[in-house]
């Protein structure tokens, strides 16, 4: 019998099956309620589970619930799956959601998700395995909250300081990997968790390379030592071979953020739509994305996600017209021996973003509009300029969010400083529809709330909304089952099979 396990543990080493992946920054804290950088959230989605989650197409489902429903529009209750192990053996319950709010909004605990609580009246636990919670008012973000990993109460509930706890670094979840090994700057070793409730990955371990320089890990990838990792649009048209083509899957989606050009609308320059609309058509986007993304990037329409819930396909791109701009311009009072001229500010650092500004300058200058670019470091920009709101103009970008919330741009009670309504937007019907959505749990009914707010802003033209860039992801093309979705392709990474 021990040979016979010998020989089991000698070959499910030698043929273990590992997911090669990189990372620029090394975690912080590697703790759901915690993690505030992208490299600590990233490998607590492999630990930790949420009660809920999105699935591929971007539309809650459940994660260590079995079900949800809301008895009423302030009551939610959540039945919890049963069986669920933690990494240690201990059983996952209805204490361990209840310990995992109640640290969230523990004073003493400094998360950048407790905004997400603040609606939340009381949380209980009816039995082991259903969970309650009571609303103040209907909350169109209601499930969100509930997608954060939750903690183990039984480890931490002793924790006098959770900010500086060794968990952070030892973590203890319910998800589909365990850790094994970190170090600061240092690679780190995922192993598969074999009593995963969703079943065990077939994939053996995940192991993280840190490589803070990208050029690094483009070499990597053209060597064939990573199976996963982003391209950008200049190496994936210019610096591939066939060779890696046939090494890798490219998998190309519009990204979640997109780039604007932010007028400030308290300046009398722009409280006149009509130099808006002029602007707006003076400008050619998809040569923008031709030029900055070598056509690996989409013209964006209005400020909410394309392929969301709260999209309207229904607002076209707007196509240049330099003879209406031309005469929108003469119609407000400028011409060539007038002509309207602005400053756009932006930061440096960021190449695309000081080519971009460079475009606009050019393409303006052809419906005799002049343009003064200034770029400035980081965070001068930040505290001098745009927190302050000292701006004519401003090239900036935004993430998108797959449930998206309009108060914070587009809500004129935003409009202060500290908050992020920078460019002083306001329109008193769009605030009725936010105030209407944020009390809307029928998703439907919000659906259609958000598409007529995209309507009204892509109308108003706040922004010169401009382009979302392409997510450019390559993956080894032998790896099986890979399917690309919505969110993302790691959707199914425990069905994933690396020969």
């Amino acid at each position: 019998m021990k040979i016979f396990i010998l020989i089991s543990l000698f070959f499910n080493f030698i043929f273990a099956s590992t997911l090669n992946l990189s990372m620029s920054s090394s975690p912080s804290r590697i703790n759901p309620i915690l993690a505030s950088d992208s490299a600590s959230s990233e490998i607590a989605d492999w630990i930790f589970n949420g009660l809920l989650k999105y699935d591929k197409d971007g539309n809650i489902t459940t994660d260590l619930a079995s079900s949800y429903k809301f008895e009423t529009k302030t009551k939610l209750i959540i039945k919890l799956k049963e069986n669920v192990k933690w990494h240690d053996g201990e059983e996952f319950t209805a204490k361990d959601v209840i310990f995992t709010y109640k640290t969230i909004i523990n004073p003493k605990v400094f998360t950048s998700i407790i905004s997400n609580y603040k609606e939340v009246k009381s949380v209980k636990a009816l039995d082991k395995y259903t969970v309650e919670i009571i609303y103040k008012r209907p909350y169109f973000k209601a499930l969100v909250p509930w997608m954060i990993g939750i903690l183990p109460e039984h480890v931490l509930k002793d924790e006098k300081n959770i900010m500086t706890s060794s968990f952070n670094k030892n973590p203890i979840g319910t998800g589909a990997y365990k850790l094994e090994a970190f170090k600061n700057a240092s690679d780190i070793k995922l192993i598969a968790n074999d009593t995963y409730f969703e079943g065990r990955p077939k994939i053996d371990e995940l192991n993280y390379r840190f490589l803070p320089d990208p050029t690094t890990s483009f070499l990597m990838l053209k060597q064939k030592q990573l199976d996963l990792g982003g391209l950008t649009p200049l190496q994936i048209d210019r610096q591939i071979s066939n060779k890696f083509k046939k090494d890798y899957k490219i998998i190309e989606k519009p990204s979640f953020s997109y780039a604007y050009l932010g007028f400030n609308l308290k300046n009398k320059k722009f409280q006149d739509i009509r130099i808006r609309q002029a602007l707006s058509l003076g400008i050619d986007r998809q040569e923008m994305v031709d030029i900055l993304y070598f056509g690996h990037g989409k013209v964006c329409t209005g400020p909410f996600l394309p392929g969301s819930f709260a999209f309207n396909d229904k607002i076209k791109e707007i196509k240049p017209n330099l003879k209406k701009a031309k005469q929108l311009l003469k119609e407000a009072g400028y011409d060539k021996n007038n002509p309207f001229s602005f400053e756009l500010v932006t930061n440096t650092g960021n190449e695309i973003r000081i080519n971009a500004a460079q475009i606009l300058q050019y393409q303006l200058a052809k419906v005799g509009v002049e343009v003064k670019i200034r770029a400035m470091e980081w965070q001068a920009f930040l505290n001098t300029i745009v927190h302050p709101r000292k701006f004519e103009t401003v090239l900036l970008g935004w993430n998108l969010a797959l449930m998206p919330d309009a108060y914070p741009l587009w809500h004129s009670d935003s409009d202060k400083l500290g908050r992020f309504n920078l460019v002083g937007y306001k329109n008193s019907e769009v605030d009725k529809l936010i105030e209407e959505g944020s009390i809307t749990i029928d998703r439907k009914k919000l659906g259609e709330i958000y598409k007529t707010i995209f309507k009204k802003i892509a109308e108003d033209i706040p922004y010169l909304f401009l382009y979302i860039p392409n997510s450019i992801t390559v993956i080894n093309s032998e790896i099986k089952n890979v399917e690309p979705a919505f969110t993302g392709i790691t959707h199914n990474q425990k069905d994933w099979i690396k020969p």
